[in-house]
């Protein structure tokens, strides 16, 4: 699970522009908003780089995705 939504709502960006960014199609970026796909490792850090934020911003903890259970 990642945070990739929460973080583009924070900044303000749309997934159209993050998709041209990566040199991505915006199906993929959806897929990677909505959490049905998940990125690869690489593609992770570059989504973090373009969005200035550490990668560890975009990921779910497991503690706290277990105690919404």
């Amino acid at each position: 699970m990642n945070r990739i939504k929460e973080v583009l709502d924070e900044k303000g960006i749309k997934q159209t522009w993050l998709a041209e960014q990566l040199g991505k199609s915006y199906n993929m970026v959806n897929a990677y908003v909505q959490n049905r796909q998940q990125p690869r490792i690489e593609v992770l850090f570059e989504i973090a780089e373009i969005l200035g934020v550490n990668v560890k911003e975009l990921l779910i903890d497991n503690d706290i995705k277990k105690n919404k259970k």
